[in-house]
């Protein structure tokens, strides 16, 4: 199957499944979203800008895992704000599951580079900047072969394979590879961190700067 077939083929699969995701974790978003409000208390959604397909910005929604910052408190860093309902969300992959919304709307796709943040943009290399050619996904390659435990470069190499290699069966695999990682609960974070260390560019990149 050509790529431009499949990936029209994958945004129908992309709404249909969303569509059915929202409705039959609907129970359990409420439990969910309940938990976060007593908790952690509001607001219970976390929203940031993101860059997608083509590096266009949208708004990503997931469960808020993170306490604001507190200073008197001593609550500044990420790893001092994620709580233990937090850790919980994120290690089960709760806390994605607003992300829905995000694959039904056409922001993201349910398989394809995770989104990162905007101001990695201009520190990518040009292969690394092709992981916008399609949809950032709720899960991907990278997240199945090891989560936060792989550095920034292994990571982002293996975000680019998944932009050329694309098929319906490599999807498959990778959504059922990610209820096994999600079991297991490996490479949630790095020490120090609520999810992994900031990415400041490959060193194939700095040299060019």
């Amino acid at each position: 199957m050509r790529v431009e077939t499949y990936d029209r083929l994958k945004r129908a699969i992309d709404v249909v499944a969303s569509a059915a995701g929202l409705v039959i974790t609907a129970p359990v978003q409420l439990v969910v979203a309940a938990l976060v409000r007593v908790r952690l208390g509001s607001p219970v959604l976390f929203r940031q800008e993101r860059p997608g397909k083509d590096a266009e910005i949208f708004t990503l929604i997931k469960f808020r895992t993170m306490l604001q910052a507190d200073l008197a408190r001593g609550i500044t860093g990420d790893a001092d704000r994620l709580t233990p309902l937090g850790m919980v969300l994120r290690s089960t992959s709760l806390d994605e599951l607003p992300s829905l919304w995000n694959v039904l709307r056409g922001d993201m796709s349910l398989v394809g580079p995770r989104p990162l943040l905007p101001e990695y943009l201009p520190r990518y290399t040009p292969r690394q900047a092709r992981r916008h050619n399609v949809r950032p996904g709720v899960t991907g390659m990278a997240q199945v072969s090891g989560r936060n435990d792989l550095g920034w470069e292994e990571r982002l190499e293996l975000d680019v394979r998944y932009v050329e290699e694309r098929a319906f069966l490599l999807d498959l695999r990778i959504v059922l590879a990610t209820v096994s990682a999600v079991l297991r609960r490996r490479g949630i974070s790095q020490p120090g961190h609520a999810t992994m260390s900031p990415f400041t560019g490959t060193s194939e990149r700095r040299e060019t700067t």
